[in-house]
């Protein structure tokens, strides 16, 4: 999805403001006091309020899975390719906080192309879950439930933004506690 230069500052105005008032508290004619221009002129740029949520919400599931097919196509361990898909998740997540916020939370106001974004989420979801269950059966781990694993992981990593707060300089930190919670806490096994 490529985005004019307008559109772009659109999508900006409009993260800012459904973080603020939520998707539905939000209206056309806030945006466009936000964007100091008439509602009518928005309209040159946008087909509707629920285009920007699409925007948002197809824009970073695309990012998602981009770094989901580099780590799947990547030749190194499962174990570090487990680390490497959380690194690759979390760092979306904590780079675009608010965006991720919308994504989490106000999907389920998509109307026009909502069950496309259910499929692309359910898709999503297997595709994760199939690492997992593959790291599990590469280190002869106990998965009981993989779509568990799988959905309580994606929480996991998708809801981190909630924690920390957003003046800290660097997510390493955060990174590296919340694998070694999934690594080592969720998993049952010990550093070495």
């Amino acid at each position: 999805m490529e985005l004019k230069e307008k559109q772009r500052k659109i999508l900006d105005v409009a993260v800012e403001l459904f973080k603020e008032k939520g998707y539905m508290g939000s209206s056309v004619r806030d945006l466009a006091t936000k964007l100091n221009i008439k509602a009518a002129s928005l309209y040159a740029h946008i087909r509707s309020k629920e285009e920007i949520l699409e925007w948002i919400c197809f824009g970073i599931a695309q990012e998602f899975f981009d770094e989901l097919q580099l780590v799947k196509n990547t030749d190194i361990n499962p174990k570090d390719k487990l680390n490497l898909f959380i690194d690759k998740h979390l760092s979306i997540v904590l780079r675009n906080r608010d965006v991720t916020h919308i994504y989490s939370n106000e999907w389920k106001h998509l109307e026009e192309r909502l069950p496309e974004f259910v499929e692309l989420r359910k898709k999503y979801q297997q595709e994760v879950e199939e690492l997992i269950s593959e790291i599990y059966q590469a280190e002869n781990w106990e998965l009981k439930s993989s779509t568990f694993t799988t959905r309580f992981i994606l929480h996991t990593l998708n809801n981190s933004y909630f924690w920390f707060k957003r003046n800290i300089e660097s997510t390493t930190e955060i990174t590296d506690e919340i694998r070694d919670k999934v690594l080592f806490g969720l998993l049952g096994n010990h550093k070495q």
